[in-house]
């Protein structure tokens, strides 16, 4: 960690716009997994179909994949607030949809278009966010701001199933629970009417496939940027313990539902005491080998958990794996962000979202199909050695990982540097 000057914890907290954006995209994400809840239960119970409830994910993260170049455009080209209420907007739209078909016990299919229409909105939504998050706080906060950003977004993680799965239990309605989550979003909505950013005017841009294409290209040619993408990708896709945590809790820990439930919160707690934590220090002073340490722990904690026969050490391995996620996150949101000229980040971030968006299905299937062949606990484990794998290729293949020092230090000179070389 850096001990220049005074660090204040709370710098970003202070900003009114910061704090307005930060409500909002909790109670949203509370609205979304509290939705996600209904949506699986609905689905079982009218289909009693898996396969009926692995498509609920396909078609939330299809839109992510087919939208990720114009959508990137979009953000960069319009005022970004104003695209996220939009966006917003139609999540509500989606949501009261799924409300109305599942109120009138209508068509399967129908859930899945009003799923397909919510899907569209977050592609849209979590480019924006990203992307509006620096107009509203300071450079020196941002860090900080991403740490808050972070531990809240996993707090709602937590809170959003629970709260889902009790208005379920009351209400025996899942038309309700998407109702709730329609008044969430709304929330987010009104919210943002008062949040004012610093953004300056963009130039008007056409949508071609070379302005489409730019933000990706700006990525392969930031080196620490694709460095840190790619160690997100590998860790996700190899190190999707998660996928296999009933098999555990039922064969191998035998701790039964309540253990697999404290086993699925184990990753989120820790995730949000670090970011906690990392929100009250000061930034880090050699951000790149802190990434490359942190996705080196996540490797190692995963090895634990896959060998471990003693519950209380498997939490505490998840919990560690969490929060050496969390540190990765905060760096790598904080790198894209401020390495990044404003006129790309919309780009930028549709492109790390579409990454962000696939990895960790496709991990929970590598997992999955691997614990096929080889058994849950080799594939656990082999995940964890992979991610080791990916982090010493990741070092020799882009040594500026190894490197850089402050993120916010030199954040615009080295963004007006990438933006010009090629």
């Amino acid at each position: 960690m850096s001990g220049v000057g005074t660090h204040d914890p709370y710098r970003a907290l202070r900003v009114p716009a910061c704090r307005r954006y930060l409500a909002g995209n909790v109670l949203g994400t509370i609205g979304f997994q509290m939705q996600g809840v209904a949506v699986g239960w609905e689905l079982y119970e009218r289909t009693r179909s898996p396969l009926a409830l692995g498509l609920v994910g396909l078609v939330q993260v299809l839109p992510v994949i087919l939208f990720f170049l114009p959508v990137g455009h979009l953000v960069d080209r319009y005022d970004r607030r104003r695209v996220l209420m939009t966006a917003q907007a139609v999540l509500v739209l989606g949501a009261a949809g799924l409300a109305a078909v599942s109120a009138a016990h209508g068509p399967v299919s129908l859930i899945y278009g009003c799923l397909f229409l919510s899907g569209t909105a977050r592609a849209v939504i979590g480019p924006a966010k990203s992307a509006l998050l620096p107009e509203i706080v300071p450079l020196e906060a941002f860090q900080s701001a991403v740490a808050w950003n972070s531990g809240s977004w996993q707090t709602a993680q937590v809170i959003g199933p629970a709260a889902g799965g009790a208005l379920l239990a009351l209400t025996r309605a899942p038309h309700q629970v998407y109702l709730a989550h329609a008044a969430l979003a709304l929330v987010f909505v009104l919210l943002l009417l008062a949040v004012r950013s610093k953004s300056e005017p963009r130039p008007p841009e056409s949508a071609s496939l070379d302005s489409l294409l730019e933000g990706a290209r700006y990525v392969f040619r930031t080196r620490i940027l694709i460095a840190a993408i790619t160690l997100d990708l590998f860790a996700v896709l190899f190190g999707g313990a998660v996928a296999l945590l009933p098999v555990y809790a039922k064969d191998i820990l035998h701790v039964g539902p309540a253990g697999l439930g404290w086993l699925l919160a184990a990753q989120s707690v820790g995730a949000v005491i670090t970011t906690i934590v990392l929100a009250h220090l000061p930034p880090f002073r050699r951000a790149g080998p802190a990434l490359l340490r942190a996705v080196v722990l996540f490797g190692v904690a995963t090895i634990v958990f896959g060998l471990s026969r003693w519950f209380p050490l498997s939490l505490a391995a998840l919990a560690t794996a969490g929060a050496a996620d969390s540190v990765s996150v905060v760096i790598r949101n904080t790198l894209a962000q401020l390495r990044t000229p404003d006129a790309l980040r919309g780009r930028v971030s549709a492109f790390n979202s579409l990454f962000i968006g696939t990895s960790n299905e496709l991990g929970y299937f590598e997992s999955g199909a691997v614990a096929a062949l080889v058994g849950p606990v080799a594939s656990v484990v082999a995940g964890g050695v992979g991610t080791l794998i990916v982090v010493a290729a990741t070092a020799a293949a882009w040594p500026e990982v190894r490197r850089p020092g402050r993120i916010e230090e030199d954040a615009t000179t080295q963004g007006r540097k990438d933006a010009k070389s090629e």
